[in-house]
């Protein structure tokens, strides 16, 4: 028997349960999944999207509004030239049929390594009560590219800004189903406050986390 198992028996034996029992659990397990319900939730009335805006700054992520999505590699590159950041970029696959030469930006479309700087992705969906990016990994949206990079930049469309946790987990499961191997939720730079319980930025990923935000249909 391995490790697994023997923890596992352990747990089965204090909750009794056994095959004769098994499948009912299981049903009422399944019952209360698919009911879903919620527990009480903040006010989420207003505009989402400069409540996200706010929510974000708060947590030391920068914002940068724009209209259309063939301005966000100039948005970049302004915040890139104003952090005196090297105009090169890893990005998501399915980032890169924006005009990034025009400006001035040489975007890699492939997971990051340590050596890269700087890393644009998309985002899912985003949530306004939190200020946080939930990001769904994949093939062409690898984890790494938010993760390794000391900045993160995510460009987020205003029109995927929902009001709270509850909602995006909601909108996965309408347009996906099964959800993919990693969903990354992302408030703010990293950081931690274990020595004198002082902040301190990119602890542990990104110090930098800006979003550029597209309000374009």
């Amino acid at each position: 028997m391995s490790s697994r198992e023997d923890i596992l028996g352990r747990v089965r034996e204090k909750l009794g349960r056994n095959a004769d029992n098994a499948a009912v659990a299981r049903r009422d397990i399944d019952a209360s999944l698919a009911e879903r319900r919620q527990g009480p939730r903040p006010n989420a009335s207003g505009d989402l999207l400069m409540r996200f805006k706010e929510k974000s700054e708060a947590l030391s992520t920068t914002v940068d509004i724009v209209t259309e999505w063939s301005s966000v590699p100039a948005a970049v590159a302004r915040y890139l030239a104003d952090h005196g950041l090297p105009m090169r970029a890893v990005g998501w696959p399915l980032i890169t049929g924006h005009p990034w030469a025009e400006a001035g930006i040489a975007l890699e479309g492939r997971g990051a390594v340590d050596a890269d700087l700087v890393g644009v992705t998309g985002c899912y969906c985003a949530l306004a009560e939190t200020g946080t990016l939930m990001l769904l990994s994949g093939a062409a949206t690898p984890g790494s590219v938010s993760l390794l990079p000391e900045t993160h930049i995510a460009v987020v469309a205003a029109s995927r800004i929902v009001a709270g946790m509850e909602d995006a987990w909601n909108l996965a499961r309408t347009e996906h189903g099964k959800l993919p191997r990693a969903v990354n939720f992302i408030s703010g730079p990293s950081r931690t406050g274990d020595i004198e319980q002082t902040i301190v930025l990119g602890a542990h990923g990104p110090y930098r986390v800006h979003v550029v935000l597209v309000t374009q249909a």
